[in-house]
């Protein structure tokens, strides 16, 4: 469930990775000589949908995906060697495959950040190697790349270039909200749902959160979840913290 300009630009974008429009389109690209490989990033606050986005845009047009570990990139036994084989490892699955499948970095700001100016450190040094190899490589990918972050501010502008399509993920508007509640809790009337979507400024992944507690409550007490039992639940989702003045 997304708010209307997201879900224009998400279908745009499916429209575009079914097999056989993205292989015109590709075709196309190449004849007037331009690029035709597409990297994309998806950004906005944490529990949007992103990844899941990712997910369902890769069951809707078929492909496979290929996601990165982004620890293990970042990791102190991290080489420019591997990272250049992550890229080598897509082409040849891109080669092999009938339908090319989906790059996914997740949560990419840990790679993508800004550039260090002066560096001395040797690691410093690597990471901005590392950041050269990515934009060198997305910059001759021949197939679909795709990035989630839930920043943006820190995004060094080289690699915003290189992303054709930007999606910005806002939270849910309220009728988004009471769909995603319905969807996620069964029997909740919508009555209870407009409510709840009213009350709570919650993100799709807070109230996946609320009705996976509803659905323990269920078991261990054997007694259907009434509307005040779920406003406990999301009264209960935010991390508080408490400061004494000095």
């Amino acid at each position: 469930f997304y708010n209307p300009r997201e879900k224009q630009a998400i279908e745009r974008l499916t429209t575009l990775l079914q097999p056989e429009r993205f292989a015109e389109v590709r075709s196309e690209l190449k004849r007037q000589g331009f690029r035709s490989g597409f990297a994309c990033i998806f950004h906005g606050s944490p529990g949007t949908g992103k990844t899941e986005t990712v997910l369902q845009i890769a069951r809707a047009t078929g492909r496979d995906i290929m996601q990165v570990n982004i620890s293990e990139v970042k990791s102190m036994w991290v080489s420019e060697k591997n990272v250049k084989q992550i890229f080598t490892r897509y082409r040849k699955l891109v080669e092999e495959s009938s339908v090319a499948p989906i790059l996914l970095f997740n949560e990419a700001d840990a790679i993508i950040g800004k550039r260090l100016r002066n560096v001395s450190r040797s690691v410093d040094k690597m990471e901005n190697a590392i950041q050269n190899i990515i934009l060198e490589e997305i910059e001759k990918l021949d197939g679909i790349l795709i990035a989630t972050t839930n920043l943006t501010s820190n995004i060094d502008k080289a690699f915003e270039r290189r992303f054709i399509y930007k999606i910005e993920f806002d939270k849910p508007s309220r009728e988004a909200k009471c769909a995603i509640w319905q969807s996620m809790i069964e029997g909740l009337t919508a009555d209870d749902a407009t409510a709840l979507a009213s009350k709570y400024d919650f993100s799709g992944g807070q109230i996946e959160n609320v009705a996976r507690k509803s659905v323990v409550d269920r078991i261990l007490s054997g007694e259907e979840l009434s509307l005040d039992a779920l406003c406990r639940h999301c009264d209960s989702e935010h991390l508080t913290t408490t400061r004494n003045p000095i």
